[in-house]
């Protein structure tokens, strides 16, 4: 079983990526590969040092900045692994062991799509409440199945990707790990949350963006539209409207929050392949109703 860490840069973390980057090449007893995608930019910036001239490293470079899922699409093009691992460029695996672990979960469950990392602050932080991809997320270190996962922090059967139709990229940057995720779960596969699989990673909050807002209320309305019933699909919207309201309540985050979520009605949403209603009660009976 080959593993493809796909690792998207825009070229102004060098040495965060050089250590991401390690890593990856560092596991052991697996066969591995980086795919480095450069997101409008030379990906090594014509370093030829190691860890970049090793031999499974390739490297791609888009013409311009075409957004997150955009650019993993791309990567995962470019790969040729039984499982893809995204890897942020200023993230790191903390264990040699990890694609050994890994390798042996896939090998032993055929239904296993998806497998959600466990995100550990380097500074010795408890970390953020968001990096659990389930609504009980105040242990960490409990293992569980879930209903989404981390962009940055995973790994996916190719054949889970395949089935699921990858990334959409017109969602450039939110929400659309959870797009492929509800696509996974409807072609029959599984997704899980493994605390064993830890990756480091520097506690940032995503508000840090200037397009948080707009781009989180815009994707969520487009990930409703896509994917949900009807039935579904307007309880799901009126239930964020209340909970972003209740959780921001300031004006510098509700005005484009809410401009998002309005551009998200008036402009196409893609393909439209609403889950069926059982894959709507297995996420139920997972924890994690799809209205929440």
């Amino acid at each position: 079983m080959k593993l493809s860490v796909v690792v998207l840069t825009m070229g102004n973390r060098p040495e965060e990526l050089a250590r991401a980057v390690r890593s990856a090449l560092e596991q052991e007893h697996v066969d591995v590969e980086v795919v480095l995608v450069g997101n409008g930019v030379d990906p090594v910036g014509g370093v030829t040092a190691a860890p970049f001239d090793d031999e499974r490293v390739k490297t791609l470079q888009l013409p311009k900045n075409v957004g997150i899922p955009a650019g993993r699409n791309r990567g995962v093009e470019a790969s040729c692994g039984d499982v893809i691992l995204f890897l942020d460029d200023d993230g790191w695996y903390r264990s040699n062991r990890l694609g050994v672990h890994l390798r042996d979960r896939f090998a032993a469950d055929p239904t296993l799509g998806v497998i959600s990392f466990r995100v550990r602050d380097p500074e010795g932080g408890r970390g953020e409440r968001r990096h659990v991809p389930r609504l009980r997320a105040g242990d960490p270190e409990r293992s569980s199945e879930v209903t989404t996962f981390l962009g940055g922090a995973c790994a996916i059967r190719r054949a889970a990707w395949d089935a699921a139709g990858g990334l959409p990229e017109d969602f450039f940057y939110a929400h659309e790990e959870t797009d492929l995720a509800w696509q996974a779960l409807n072609a029959g596969y599984r997704i899980v949350y493994d605390a064993s699989a830890v990756m480091f990673h520097p506690a940032v909050l995503p508000t840090r963006h200037a397009m948080f807002y707009r781009y989180n209320a815009r994707n969520r309305v487009w990930l409703a539209r896509r994917n949900l019933p009807w039935l579904l699909a307007l309880p799901y919207l009126l239930i964020w409207i209340g909970m972003t309201v209740l959780r921001e309540r300031k004006p510098s985050a509700l005005g484009p929050w809410f401009k998002g979520f309005f551009e998200g009605w008036r402009k196409p949403a893609g393909p439209r392949r609403p889950i069926s209603w059982g894959t709507a009660w297995r996420m139920t009976r997972t924890g994690r109703p799809p209205i929440i």
